[in-house]
């Protein structure tokens, strides 16, 4: 009989709870056990795991790197996809391997790449990769200069940190003086110049800010996996145009996506973010690590988190095409379950293979509906 899989995904999105639910129902119909940790108690992850612990505060990189190496051997873990300390992490990966463990992420050169956002762009235009105007800001007078020439080339000024993930502390410069219009309707990513300026006078910590010209829709993400031998095994983009979202294999995208993979060796799964700089695409940003959306694939016929995790576990699943692209949609808020204990509670150890797509949690083990899948984020 064929094992188990014992798949950790360390401090994550609340989205990843539909990657948990693809590798639950994969394709090969193999058992998968997941294991999930959290800071938040009420994490919808942490419920939709088979087993679930908090995870200590205020560890350092190297302390975190200890516990997880600690999860790993003593869950049994044959595949951990981590967010958290990722880059910590990919540099112990013999460690982890030792204990029988995979790590499904690139490899911390790649991953030191794509942390700092200057880095990459130097990096990806080197190899030919369009990228937008940008500055590296550190000071008023800085960010005064870079947005004073991108006003002269008739482009609207935006700025967010050097290094982070996703759209935090992402936000777009006006000229337009604080009023009571930025109180009014829902909190708007538009700041007025001269606060920003007063916040970074007043400010006791040094700022790394990369400014350019606000980019143009749409907005395509390109979900790639790539083997451990730097060759792409998929490439889909989802296209995001306001509320409309879509698929695409226009190689318009999908080229500089898979230079990208190929090129800096993002093995396994990365999402790689283009948008409108005039008439062309150019580089937005580079994730080493499976977007929040990535389940959205499974409406084009393929099951995108075990295919990684085939890889990670040897078993290369070949080439993959979209056998369709589904239809165009939006995305809405929906309720998770979650467990009427803070901490949900253990299955209890078994060495019987779990059945490939266990059953939904019963009713009396949800009290709270929260975390809009969605939208919520950590």
């Amino acid at each position: 009989m064929v094992s188990r899989v014992r798949v950790w995904l360390n401090r994550t999105y609340a989205e990843n709870v539909f990657f948990m639910d693809q590798l639950r129902r994969n394709p090969s119909d193999r058992a998968v056990e997941i294991h999930a940790t959290h800071g938040d108690p009420d994490s919808p992850v942490l419920a939709a795991a088979d087993t679930a612990e908090l995870e200590p505060e205020n560890l350092s990189p190297a302390g975190y790197v200890e516990y997880a190496l600690d999860q790993c051997a003593r869950r049994g873990i044959d595949v951990f996809v981590p967010r958290l300390h990722q880059s910590g992490i990919v540099a112990h990966r013999a460690e982890f391997e030792a204990v029988g463990t995979a790590v499904l992420a690139p490899p911390p050169e790649a991953v030191a790449v794509f942390h700092d956002k200057v880095i990459a762009y130097e990096a990806v235009q080197a190899i030919g990769v369009p990228v937008p105007p940008w500055y590296r800001v550190r000071s008023e007078d800085e960010l005064v200069a870079a947005v004073e020439e991108l006003e002269a080339g008739g482009h609207k000024a935006c700025f967010k940190p050097a290094s982070g993930a996703g759209g935090v502390g992402f936000r777009v410069i006006t000229r337009t003086p604080f009023s009571l219009t930025h109180l009014s309707g829902f909190p708007s990513p538009y700041v007025p110049l001269d606060l920003v300026l007063e916040a970074l006078r007043q400010g006791e910590e040094p700022v790394d800010w990369l400014v350019m010209p606000r980019l143009e829709q749409p907005e395509v993400s390109v979900d790639c996996l790539t083997g451990p031998d730097n060759r792409v095994r998929l490439a889909v983009g989802r296209t995001k145009n306001g509320r409309r979202r879509g698929f695409t294999l226009h190689e318009q995208w999908l080229e500089p996506a898979r230079r990208i993979a190929e090129g800096f060796g993002l093995h396994y799964l990365s999402n790689i973010q283009f948008r409108m700089f005039g008439d062309r695409p150019v580089l937005m940003d580079v994730n080493t690590r499976p977007a929040g959306g990535l389940h959205q694939l499974s409406q084009c016929g393929v099951n995108v988190p075990w295919a990684a995790v085939q890889l990670a576990l040897g078993e290369d699943p070949g080439e993959m095409v979209p056998p369709f692209l589904g239809q165009d949609y939006t995305v809405v808020s929906g309720p998770r379950p979650l467990r009427p204990v803070s901490l949900p509670q253990q299955r209890p150890e078994t060495t019987e293979p779990l059945p490939a797509v266990p059953a939904p949690a019963a009713a009396e083990q949800a009290d709270a509906v929260g975390a809009a899948a969605q939208a919520l984020r950590l």
